[in-house]
């Protein structure tokens, strides 16, 4: 899309996150917010489903069913259900992350289907209760001004860079960690534990590099990628460069394919059509305790989603109001609802897809209406969705290092706006909030003697730091009373920036 047809969108009757492109723009614009977001989407079922102690089988149907429902979810949340379900902007919806460790304790303590019916029960609660605290949450919007967005939308790039930089080399444990044992003093252990010499339990410390990490093949293919990506933002024009995320991981595709690194023997074993049934495992079990942990979650995931819809809201140069936050995190509240019902998860808007629609510049929520359909489509074909799976994280990693990027950027952008020479407090609740929401990503380990109750609030930093610039706002400058006309006003100012 060109500048004119932006500012013909601002200045005319159509916004441009409502203008609805040609159809082949529509399906490959939507089809780079699928891939972008493929790899978080598969990973919540793959480590709930084997936490689960499911078969194969089965953990292959929670990832179809997740992709079923992401594509649902999606469309509900950028198209719009009435006006109380829908935020109306370019939005990607997938499984938070944020409910893994509390999904991953109770599939622990109640594995098999019954610990599925027990958890599917206790995210279909939560998710219809969320519906209902949506709109207490939004009132918080006045509690967000620019030193908060700013901070918060900062922490929440930061936070992201990790993912994307262990996507290229390697993620910390497992087959890619680092180091791994060495498999000679594994063998030895092994055969000392088999004599009865030693302690079961005993498990040796990883000293040896492992050549799977950070290999030069995947920094090559990463390097490929960002390179395609810089080239084609800065020399193409129009529709392509629009698309440069896109063809910057196709490129990394084709690569990676051609040095072996994609392997399509599960394309080849998938079917080409399975119906996605609700209740697979059978009717849920509602226990009180499981629903009050869930409901934590989504507490969790409405901050965090009120932080990215004020992301999308600055990118896209369209107010938010209290009553359209509103009415997107009731449709949190329903797609987590929906998502226990089809056998899947809480769901939010994902980050990276909200960096996607900085880079593209493209603000249409109909691409991302578009993108849910090719959701459905690869949760019902599961073919396709071994196909896009079979794709290697590191080509993903390129991209990530861009996307998250701009997430990060939009959160200095915000925050060039803020009064730091005259208010020199403002700089006080950038440095402390910031800090406060690195802990979880420099020390996962903080927590350890803290009650468990509380772990899933505290494991989020971009919750902690939203806490934090919150109160430390409130505490430097108060938080008068700010009307919708208010809101409205300071996005009509932020269009003139």
């Amino acid at each position: 899309m060109s500048d004119a047809s932006i500012e013909a969108g601002r200045s005319g009757t159509v916004h441009a996150v409502d203008e609805v492109l040609p159809a082949p723009k529509l399906i490959t614009l939507g089809f780079q917010h699928v891939l972008v977001m493929y790899a978080g989407a598969i990973a919540v079922p793959l480590i709930v489903g084997r936490a689960l102690q499911l078969p194969a089988e089965e953990v292959a149907f929670l990832i179809s069913a997740d992709l079923f429902v992401c594509g649902i979810v999606s469309i509900i949340q950028s198209l719009g259900t009435t006006q109380y379900f829908g935020i109306k902007l370019p939005v990607m919806m997938g499984v938070t992350f944020a409910s893994v460790g509390p999904m991953v304790a109770i599939a622990g303590s109640t594995p098999g289907h019954e610990g599925a019916r027990a958890l599917f029960g206790a995210i279909i609660a939560a998710g219809l209760i969320s519906i209902f605290l949506a709109p207490i949450v939004s009132r918080m919007l006045r509690f967000f001004p620019p030193v908060v967005t700013g901070t918060l939308i900062l922490t929440i790039g930061i936070s992201l860079m990790p993912i994307g930089i262990n996507w290229i080399f390697g993620m910390p444990v497992g087959a890619t960690a680092p180091k791994i044992v060495d498999p000679a003093a594994q063998e030895w252990l092994n055969q000392a534990m088999a004599a009865g010499g030693v302690p079961e339990g005993v498990q040796l410390a990883p000293t040896v590099k492992n050549p799977a990490y950070a290999s030069g093949q995947n920094i090559l293919i990463a390097v490929l990628v960002l390179g395609t990506i810089l080239l084609i933002s800065r020399f193409a024009r129009g529709f392509v460069a629009n698309i440069a995320v896109l063809i910057g991981i196709a490129a990394g595709g084709v690569v990676a394919a051609m040095l072996g690194m994609m392997h399509f023997e599960k394309v080849g074993e998938a079917s080409w059509f399975a119906l996605i049934k609700p209740l697979h495992f059978g009717m849920p079990v509602f226990d009180p305790i499981m629903i009050v942990t869930m409901l934590l979650v989504m507490l969790v995931t409405m901050i965090e989603s009120t932080g990215m819809f004020l992301a999308l809201s600055d990118i896209c140069k369209k107010p938010l109001t209290q009553k359209s936050l509103a009415a997107g995190l009731r449709a949190d509240g329903l797609g987590t609802a929906i998502g226990g019902l089809f056998n899947t998860f809480p769901y939010t808007s994902f980050s990276q897809n909200v960096g996607l629609v900085g880079v593209t510049g493209i603000r249409s929520r109909f691409v991302c209406v578009a993108g849910g359909a090719i959701m459905i489509v690869l949760g019902l074909i599961p073919k396709m969705g071994a196909l896009v799976e079979s794709l290697p994280t590191t080509v993903l990693g390129g991209a990530g290092l861009v996307m998250f990027g701009m997430v990060a950027a939009t959160g200095v952008r915000i925050l060039a706006r803020v009064d730091f020479a005259g208010n020199r407090h403002n700089l006080f609740i950038v440095a402390i909030s910031v800090g406060i929401g690195m802990i979880p990503m420099i020390a996962p380990d903080f927590n350890q003697w803290m009650p468990h109750a509380i772990h899933p609030l505290i494991h989020s930093g971009i919750l902690l730091a939203a806490i934090s610039a919150v109160l430390l706002n409130w505490f430097y400058n108060g938080a008068p009373h700010i009307s919708e006309d208010d809101v409205r006003e300071a996005g009509h100012a932020s269009d003139a920036h």
